[in-house]
């Protein structure tokens, strides 16, 4: 008996022993992804230099906080084939979405791709979405069934459906017609950009559970949910994946306005700001060590909506705009893919840090995975890269790709797709658009 005892001792010394020596097994972070749309580099005041015009206050002290990445570009200038890219870590031709979803669009995103959200649900993450998916919205192309524990948000983009009480667009849209008998799609048709007929639709799950929406409240309810689903998260000790694609900063606009402010675009900005606040003010709540937060853009400003659109900074090149083009979203100029991007993981990311390491939106996917310690499938190519050492210890730049590699998908002739893939790996193509900009601020020097 004295002799069993003494031996089951000696077995509860070695377990505390290994356990002191190597550390109990490490929390599984979480991750927050904040994708904004339409914004323009030059929105984020901590991009403006000396002059800023205090929109964001709250990414400011993120960034301060946390690191300003200033050579982060969007996989595509354009809605779909960036967010298709940043879940896959695939470029368009690829993962096979080179152009942007439309209401009536039955399917979406190749059921062939695996997403982040659904390796990391794999991975017993609880994994939840709010905002604009315009992925596809029929079937098994929804967020629920693509990796999606979660989902509140609009199928799409914000002016592909009407209202009641319309938003600040150019041109400006008409409420809907009659409520009655709206439909999620199917007959939906844009006449002179505008959806009449068929209301815009707030989805929970795969229900619809207000159509048409009200644009008013719903920065709000998305604050409110996102909020909520940090918190669950927190009291079950799972750890999670929170993206929240916002409406902000795509038209119609539909901020609070003060009764002589008559700037709807700033407006937008400070609302958009308040909404990033409160979620990294409950992430810091719940889990502040252990949350990496993520904020960036799908792509860059709108400039046909003139007033309602961001401002890309000093990335406006002389070249096109000297005849008559411009450097925003939906063209391959540097200013319809370079977004602003603020990471923030406190006592992991290095505070008050600036990189301008060139990345993209694509390494999103292959760098949440590295930190969780999750192998994506090894039947496919990735065009992202691992970018975590860029993040946590500041190295200056990441791994370059094959030249023939640069080589073979350059072929495509599809500007998005191929925008990228020639600033990222190109740097003399991306220098001359650079030298035809105005000044860049002191920081990028």
């Amino acid at each position: 008996m004295a002799e069993a005892f003494s031996a089951w001792m000696l077995v509860c010394g070695l377990l505390l022993h290994t356990v002191s020596r190597h550390g109990a097994p490490a929390k599984k972070p979480n991750f927050i992804i904040i994708l904004a749309d339409d914004i323009g580099w030059g929105d984020l005041d901590a991009n403006q230099g000396e002059e800023k015009s205090n929109n964001t206050p709250h990414l400011n002290l993120m960034a301060e906080q946390g690191l300003r990445l200033t050579d982060f570009h969007s996989p595509a200038s354009t809605c779909s084939p960036s967010r298709a890219a940043m879940l896959t870590g695939r470029y368009g031709l690829r993962n096979g979405v080179t152009r942007n979803f439309a209401a009536r669009s039955v399917a979406g995103l190749p059921l062939s791709e695996v997403t982040l959200p659904r390796l990391l649900q794999e991975a017993a993450y609880h994994t939840a979405m709010i905002g604009k998916w315009h992925l596809g919205h029929n079937g098994p192309y929804g967020p629920t069934s693509r990796g999606f524990d979660y989902y509140l948000g609009i199928p799409y983009s914000n002016d592909m459906g009407c209202t009641d009480v319309p938003g600040h667009n150019l041109p400006q849209c008409p409420a809907c017609e009659s409520s009655e008998g709206t439909r999620l799609q199917r007959s939906a048709r844009a006449r002179g950009g505008c959806y009449s007929k068929v209301g815009l639709p707030l989805m929970e799950n795969r229900s619809i559970v207000e159509q048409p929406l009200d644009l008013w409240t719903l920065t709000e309810r998305y604050a409110s949910a996102a909020t909520g689903i940090i918190h669950a998260a927190r009291q079950r000790g799972q750890p999670y994946l929170l993206y929240v694609a916002l409406a902000h900063m795509h038209v119609p606009l539909a901020p609070p306005l003060h009764p002589h402010s008559g700037d709807v675009y700033a407006a937008s900005l400070r609302e958009m700001d308040r909404l990033v606040g409160a979620v990294k003010s409950a992430s810091d709540a719940a889990d502040k060590d252990n949350t990496l937060i993520l904020f960036t853009g799908d792509n860059g400003p709108w400039e046909r909506k003139c007033q309602y659109s961001g401002s890309v900074g000093p990335f406006v090149g002389k070249w096109q705009t000297s005849r008559g083009g411009g450097s925003a979203k939906q063209t391959t100029w540097e200013g319809g893919h370079r977004v602003p991007t603020v990471a923030y993981w406190p006592g992991r990311i290095p505070a008050n840090t600036t990189n301008s390491a060139l990345l993209s939106g694509m390494d999103i996917f292959p760098t949440l995975l590295s930190l969780a310690e999750v192998a994506p499938p090894s039947d496919r190519r990735y065009d992202g890269i691992d970018a975590t050492n860029v993040l946590l210890r500041g190295e200056p730049a990441a791994r370059e790709r094959s030249s023939g590699q640069v080589r073979r998908l350059a072929d495509s002739s599809h500007e998005d797709t191929q925008s990228f893939l020639h600033h990222r790996r190109r740097p003399g193509v991306r220098r001359r658009n650079r030298e035809a900009a105005a000044p860049r601020p002191a920081a990028d020097l």
